[in-house]
């Protein structure tokens, strides 16, 4: 059995602040919905969730700086906030002067939901998909944080390269069991390219391995989130990524008070879902986003 796209994609690309930047264009009428994906991953990681959306609005999915087909930054290491500045030029582009529809995965949700409490004029509704943040880190962190910080720097990056396209599939598979195998096939052409040796490498920068350098201050994050004025829905999957990724250095009460900050909040579980519930229930999904949709404002 083979994937093929139902709504297919057209690539764009686009010189945001200095750097070459791709993103998927699929054409349609009224409010863009913009679609923001996560730590190693690529825009064409949507195709699955844009399928199965009832919609006629064009729709948007950026490849961020150093991942998919957009050009790497030619640094040593990556800034978070470069991401908002980037989705800030791009929507001048994709929606001037008015405001979206926003959907963000994971680093693209934090990402989505820091923007919507910076630039809530340019945000009409905001959907969060497991975009838990991290763990608070106080001040007395910052010196051995920055000691790695400097260790990582002196090591050189590179992403272990695959023997083909099946390999990467499976890889894909490895990590999320959910993913089918016609997905999984499809999507690692999309996750991948093909090296002069006939072997692929995935289509991100090694840097974005390296460790961030910045602290993660938890108030500074609430401070935006608190000034959210679109209608937000955060929506996890079934398995507790929280739990798996962090254990007790980030409770779900923390995840609660934070979340309460948001002034106009829905939360939902989509079942048989994990973290890439975008992967698992396309389908499923796709009905959770367009009735909160459909119960926030008009289409």
């Amino acid at each position: 059995m083979t994937y093929t796209p139902t709504r297919p994609a057209t690539s764009v690309f686009l010189t945001v602040r200095g750097l070459r930047q791709h993103a998927l264009h699929w054409p349609g009428q009224g409010r863009p919905l913009v679609l923001l994906h996560g730590w190693m991953d690529v825009a064409a990681s949507f195709q699955f969730l844009v399928d199965a959306l009832n919609t006629e609005q064009p729709v948007w999915a950026l490849d961020w700086r150093g991942y998919g087909q957009s050009a790497w930054s030619g640094q040593d290491a990556y800034w978070f906030y470069d991401y908002l500045g980037d989705l800030d030029a791009w929507l001048d582009h994709i929606a001037p002067g008015t405001a979206v529809d926003l959907v963000g995965h994971s680093m693209g949700a934090n990402a989505a939901t820091l923007y919507a409490g910076v630039r809530p004029a340019r945000v009409q509704t905001l959907v969060n998909l497991e975009g838990f943040g991290l763990p608070d880190m106080p001040a007395t962190q910052a010196p051995d944080r920055l000691a790695r910080w400097l260790d990582a720097l002196r090591e050189p990056t590179q992403l272990a390269p695959y023997p083909d396209q099946a390999a990467v599939a499976a890889r894909l598979q490895r990590n999320n069991p959910r993913l089918t195998p016609d997905r999984a096939a499809w999507l690692a052409g999309q996750w991948s390219a093909e090296r002069e040796d006939g072997r692929r490498v995935l289509c991100a920068d090694p840097a974005h391995k390296r460790p961030h350098a910045q602290l993660y201050r938890s108030s500074e994050v609430l401070a935006c989130w608190a000034r959210i004025q679109a209608p937000t829905l955060f929506v996890e999957g079934e398995d507790d990524s929280l739990a798996a990724y962090w254990g007790a250095h980030f409770p779900r009460a923390e995840l609660d008070a934070r979340l309460a900050h948001i002034p106009r909040l829905e939360r939902t579980r989509l079942m048989g879902t994990g973290h890439m519930l975008h992967h698992d229930d396309p389908e499923g999904l796709a009905n959770v986003l367009q009735a909160f949709w459909e119960g926030v404002k008009p289409r």
